[in-house]
């Protein structure tokens, strides 16, 4: 029997902290991989933002073993999106049913300021990856932080922030290795911190769920819910997705994604980084101000004592919050557990 620790620090079977940030579960005959952003070598000082794509396999999903980089850092190249300076956030896999391939898509953040993705594949969820794509703007769009999943049909949708605007779904192409064109757009802000972003979908008793936070960087901040029929909705807002959070930072963590436990009938579990676990006495509502200001043109209203001290970013550090999300009917919430197990659940 084990138990899940939400914050607290994870360490594999080797002993080592866990690097599988901003990542994903996937389950492969039985086995749960975990994959994410290695931050290993980021210490918020020595410029290196990643060092390739780590992933963990686990039957239990307590005790997690190193499988190794499955996407290692390019380190000779300054303008490959892997060269460990660069931007290279949240990747996710696919399995492409009819190709026999994973397909992995890495946001990456160029020096001009935009986004763009980088599409990998490999005939193995541990690899070699092979780079199919880089510098994609998907529908000309800046593309930020997103999410992607796949039907029971086999077809596939890509949920992404249009960076600093909205959320949008689309269709990839039967390859999952770019869009077809065919899109919907969601939850429109006028700048952060109110755009969405972060979006995790994750499906329930045929209802497609979408979890996003707001804007704020690796500051957190209150994250919110909605729900539609289809996959490109209409998706209705049902609110803040945290129980009793006082602190309106997700209990200090950003959902990366969402998955369902085999096995138990209604099990699924919301897998959190909680970036700055140093900084927890940081107030939303000070940053979150910082950021409207910012983003509105209205930079010379930011004092130096709204700025505070700087914080360093050391995501070499960063936990998890793994919670289990609850149902009142249709309506998903977090609550806060400083431990529980899966035996918890039928």
């Amino acid at each position: 029997m084990g138990e899940f620790i939400p914050g607290g620090v994870w360490l594999d079977t080797n002993g080592k902290r866990i690097q599988a940030h901003g990542g994903s579960v996937i389950c492969l005959k039985h086995v749960y991989y975990w994959y994410g952003e290695n931050k290993e070598k980021t210490d918020g000082k020595n410029g290196i933002w990643h060092w390739g794509v780590r992933c963990y396999k686990s039957s239990d999903l307590y005790n997690w073993e190193d499988c190794g980089i499955i996407i290692p850092p390019d380190t000779e190249n300054p303008e490959s999106p892997l060269y460990p300076e660069n931007c290279m956030d949240r990747p996710h896999i696919i399995y492409n049913q009819k190709r026999k391939k994973f397909i992995c898509w890495l946001k990456i953040m160029e020096k001009d300021g935009s986004q763009s993705e980088t599409i990998l594949e490999a005939d193995d969820i541990l690899g070699p990856y092979q780079i199919i794509h880089t510098g994609l703007r998907p529908l000309g769009m800046s593309a930020g932080d997103f999410d992607l999943a796949v039907a029971e049909d086999g077809k596939a949708y890509y949920y992404f922030e249009r960076v600093h605007s909205e959320l949008i779904c689309a269709d990839l192409t039967e390859d999952y290795t770019n869009v077809t064109g065919y899109y919907s757009t969601h939850f429109p802000r006028l700048y952060p911190p109110f755009v969405r972003e972060a979006p995790a979908h994750f499906m329930r008793n045929g209802k497609h769920y979408l979890i996003t936070s707001g804007t704020t960087g690796y500051y957190p901040n209150p994250s919110e819910v909605a729900v539609a029929d289809t996959w490109h909705g209409p998706y209705r807002e049902l609110g803040l997705i945290h129980r009793q959070d006082e602190s309106k930072t997700s209990f200090h963590s950003q959902i990366s994604s969402v998955f369902k436990v085999e096995g138990k009938k209604d099990l699924y579990i919301a897998c959190a980084d909680r970036w700055l676990p140093e900084h927890m006495d940081r107030k939303y509502e000070n940053y979150s101000r910082i950021f409207e200001l910012l983003f509105s043109g209205r930079r010379d209203e930011i004092s130096p004592d709204m700025m505070g001290e700087a914080v360093i970013e050391n995501t070499a550090i960063a936990d998890y919050v793994w919670l289990p999300i609850f149902f009142d009917g249709d309506r998903p919430y977090i609550k806060w557990m400083d431990t529980w197990s899966l035996d918890d659940f039928a």
